[in-house]
């Protein structure tokens, strides 16, 4: 099945994003008083959705906000430190010369997606939906779905995060898993995703282009 709707997540989907994360996690604990992790732990929790990543730190829920606008604010800094996967632009405008109608929905500032995609990269997405809790993405999904006018049933979020697979859930339309993001694919295929892609050259199969991986059961 092709899809008339692409939905992206930003962070470890487009951009590869996670070690500038590593490199500034501990600096964001210390602002907001909760526990260092070292990179052999981190790459260990890779394997864990965010809620228990929370607990692990000792991160309460409300601090997770405060967090985040902090990680927003350093990767505004240093946007020019965040590359995109490689293949991530060829695989969009790819997408977009076969009518794949685009969109983003990130907990990441629109500021920070726009700088990192760059300008002729970004004009390719016709809804940004950005800044929300990780935790809100689902009502996000369900208005870009409804702005684009597009079925349900054709529409895609393609994401690298459980909690990306549930919002897609609540919204009504499928999650497509990428293997190359934040959690490990063995992961992610715990949340039965609706599609697998292993390399940026396979979000082809959003079109119809090459053929669809199915996800193993």
């Amino acid at each position: 099945m092709s899809y008339r709707l692409a939905i992206f997540d930003f962070d470890g989907t487009l951009a590869d994003s996670f070690p500038f994360f590593i490199s500034v996690f501990n600096q964001i604990a210390d602002r907001h008083g909760f526990r260092h992790v070292g990179p052999d732990e981190a790459q260990a929790l890779r394997h864990h959705d965010t809620r228990a990543i929370m607990r692990h730190v000792g991160m309460p829920a409300w601090k997770l906000p405060l967090a985040s606008r902090s990680f927003i604010g350093l990767m505004r800094e240093n946007a020019a430190r965040i590359p995109l996967f490689e293949g991530i632009g060829d695989a969009l405008h790819a997408l977009d010369r076969e009518g794949v109608r685009l969109a983003i929905v990130s907990s990441n500032s629109e500021q920070n997606v726009r700088t990192v995609l760059g300008p002729v990269l970004s004009s390719l997405f016709g809804h940004y939906e950005c800044g929300m809790s990780v935790f809100g993405k689902a009502s996000r999904l369900r208005k870009v779905v409804k702005r684009a006018a597009v079925p349900e049933e054709h529409a895609l979020y393609v994401g690298d995060q459980a909690m990306d697979a549930d919002a897609a859930r609540k919204a009504g339309i499928a999650f497509g898993a990428v293997s190359w993001g934040y959690a490990p694919i063995e992961a992610l295929r715990r949340a039965r995703p609706d599609r697998e892609f292993g390399s940026p050259p396979e979000l082809l199969h959003i079109a119809g282009l090459i053929p669809s991986r199915t996800p193993p059961v």
